[in-house]
């Protein structure tokens, strides 16, 4: 499928927010990260105590203060352990040159342990595979919760809750093909203002039962796990909910930077946070009723309206920040070789990551509405949420400790000493989580192999297409030192073939001279590359060397956060002694017809899963920001 021409041209340096502009003070940093952030761990308050308490009741038939204690305990330690200590504190500063995120920690600990390691890129795609899982369940889960609250207003709204969260939902998606420039800046004042609101909900309850404050004491919390046995795990599956969210702050380190992101978390998010829940536990004490929905029953019957507004602008946002974080993690696996190409609107000339991908919002869309249709309600949806987070953490804390042995060079001991603690929470919430698989957990590990199968089938049908075309070619030298000692027929202007190995003459080239016997004035055989690094500064992007009057070699190095624009980067190399005109300029491109084999590469069933795939993938041309008028498919057939 060849994807639609985007006249949008990306900026000039698609890492690098704001491009020619001043940057944004340290404060509007720290509210922007308030509220894209803090988006989806600020709407947990929602439901997570009320299916955490609902978990511990399983054993105890009724709420009394040791339940209470304990369970906040939990929630309050998983604050403090996971999300200040592991990623405010430690995976902050994991950052590869100011990016963070799985696939940043991912190609940090490539580049730590030698790109030889298979164990670092799968630990890379499971990663990836379970935040997309994540970016589903989010906006079906913190939507509905939110819109739920209308049946506190009055129960007259019941029927209707599904219908208009599928309505904000379907809304949510249609307008991301115009961006989130526009609206991106209330995100912020939006949030704060939730933030606060829900502190203050909290806080005015607390005199309801003033000992609360007990439950800072992590003896509750280990006396409530020993007490409770299978449902203490079963408890703590659902006292996850509370972190969810917290790859956020990591994966959106590019975005706003490290000191921000820490500011707004000590100073707004951990606060009004630790409010809220101590509230809920304070006001479930004095009114054990009001289980079914403690959040929107503590708040004053004049706030409970503007409440669920909020709530549900609250709720949009986090689902907006799932759903961009999809787009930009979904560009760096295109660019890491692990999905393939697919069509990257920019929607803002000012900020080159607001991107939007029109197949990722869709599929995306349709996973969200199949969710929402088939558990109906919050409470149905918490079993399927949590294991793709704790799965990610699993995979994050793991690769952490290559990037600080290694990277950071630390010893070995000490690494370990750090990491191996967080490592085990991580794996404790795992098997927690493991324990909802058949009410609903199923979900997300069932989109998160998916992924991983389409990722690994993706990145080894490549590679057996590279190994086998690089049999096939012959090597440029010798053809460029035989060319010229025998030219064909020369033609006016210059001619661009795309190939992967720079050593190798291109496919296209051979096939040019097989089938029209003549050569270009000059000819330019060009390799595109991708670092490990999130973006290449221009003085190092382009590598030109000339091999005789008729041919030279160009290596364009792309980082994994950019979007390759060849045009703007051919323009580099006239610094480095070409004189690169456009209008004179035809680029060539192996168009490759790929067949499936039964008797070698990868299995029938998925040499036809890599086949679909590249059918479907982006149109070079397009993908590369080529002028369509200038560009030459020469195409080729090839087994995998």
């Amino acid at each position: 499928m060849t994807a639609s021409r985007d006249t949008t041209e990306a900026p000039d340096d698609p890492a690098v927010q704001g491009h020619g502009h001043t940057p944004p003070s340290f404060w509007i940093l720290t509210l922007g990260s308030i509220g894209v952030v803090y988006g989806d761990i600020g709407t947990s308050p929602l439901y997570a105590l009320r299916e955490a308490v609902l978990a511990a009741m399983r054993k105890d038939s009724a709420i009394n203060e040791p339940m209470i204690y304990g369970v906040l305990s939990l929630i309050l330690w998983a604050l403090i352990l996971i999300v200040t200590l592991k990623y405010v504190v430690i995976l902050l500063n994991a950052d590869n040159k100011g990016e963070g995120g799985t696939l940043s920690l991912m190609a940090l600990a490539q580049r730590a342990m030698g790109t030889n390691l298979v164990f670092i890129p799968v630990l890379g795609m499971i990663g990836a595979a379970l935040f997309y899982g994540d970016a589903i369940i989010t906006p079906a889960i913190s939507v509905l919760s939110a819109v739920e609250g209308l049946k506190i207003v009055t129960p007259a709204f019941e029927p209707y809750v599904l219908w208009i969260t599928v309505a904000i939902i379907v809304g949510l998606f249609a307008v991301q093909s115009h961006g989130t420039a526009s609206v991106a800046k209330f995100f912020g004042p939006i949030t704060l203002v939730w933030f606060i609101a829900m502190g203050l909900a909290g806080l005015i309850h607390i005199g309801d039962h003033p000992g609360i404050f007990h439950a800072f004491n992590p003896a509750y919390a280990i006396s409530f796990l020993a007490s409770h046995g299978v449902i203490g795990l079963v408890t703590l599956g659902a006292v996850f909910l509370a972190v969810t969210g917290a790859e956020a702050l990591y994966a959106d380190l590019g975005h706003f930077g490290k000191r921000p992101i820490q500011a707004a978390w000590i100073a707004v998010v951990l606060p009004c946070l630790a409010l809220n829940y101590l509230g809920q536990g304070a006001f479930l004490l004095a009114n054990p009723a009001a289980i079914e929905s403690p959040f929107f029953l503590m708040v004053p019957d004049w706030a409970l309206l503007p409440m669920v507004v909020l709530a549900t602008a609250a709720t949009i946002i986090a689902s907006q920040a799932v759903i961009t974080g999809a787009y930009s993690l979904t560009r760096q696996a295109i660019q890491l070789g692990l999905l393939p190409r697919m069509e990257i609107r920019f929607t803002s000339e000012a900020h080159a990551g607001q991107i939007y991908m029109p197949q990722i919002n869709w599929l995306l869309l349709i996973g969200v509405l199949i969710l929402v249709l088939l558990f109906q309600t919050s409470s149905s949806l918490a079993s399927a949420y949590g294991i793709a987070v704790t799965g990610t953490m699993v995979v994050t804390a793991t690769m952490a400790i290559f990037v600080i042995w290694k990277y950071w060079k630390w010893s070995l001991a000490s690494a370990l000493a750090l990491m191996l603690p967080l490592l085990a929470l991580d794996v404790i919430f795992l098997g927690a989580n493991a324990l909802k698989i058949h009410e609903g957990g199923w979900v997300p590990l069932a989109i998160g192999a998916t992924l991983v199968l389409v990722m690994w089938t993706w990145r080894r049908g490549t590679r057996i297409l590279f190994e086998k075309t690089r049999r096939s070619e012959v090597p440029l030298k010798g053809l460029a030192d035989s060319l010229a000692k025998r030219p064909p027929h020369r033609v006016a202007g210059t001619a661009v073939f795309f190939t992967s190995d720079p050593e190798s003459a291109p496919t296209a080239l051979l096939h040019s001279l097989k089938h029209y016997r003549v050569l270009h004035e000059e000819n330019v055989v060009l390799t595109i590359r991708t670092s490990d690094l999130p973006a290449v500064p221009d003085a190092e992007k382009v590598k030109y060397m000339p091999l005789n009057d008729m041919f030279s070699s160009l290596i364009v190095t792309f980082g994994y956060m950019e979007t390759p624009h060849v045009p703007k980067a051919l323009a580099l190399a006239r610094k480095a002694g070409w004189k690169f005109d456009i209008m004179t300029t035809s680029f060539f491109l192996s168009r490759r017809n790929v067949r499936a084999s039964r008797h070698e590469g990868m299995p029938l069933w998925q040499d036809q899963l890599f086949i679909a795939m590249a059918r479907n993938a982006d149109d070079a041309s397009h993908y590369f920001r080529l002028p369509t008028d200038r560009v030459v498919e020469v195409g080729s057939q090839i087994t995998v």
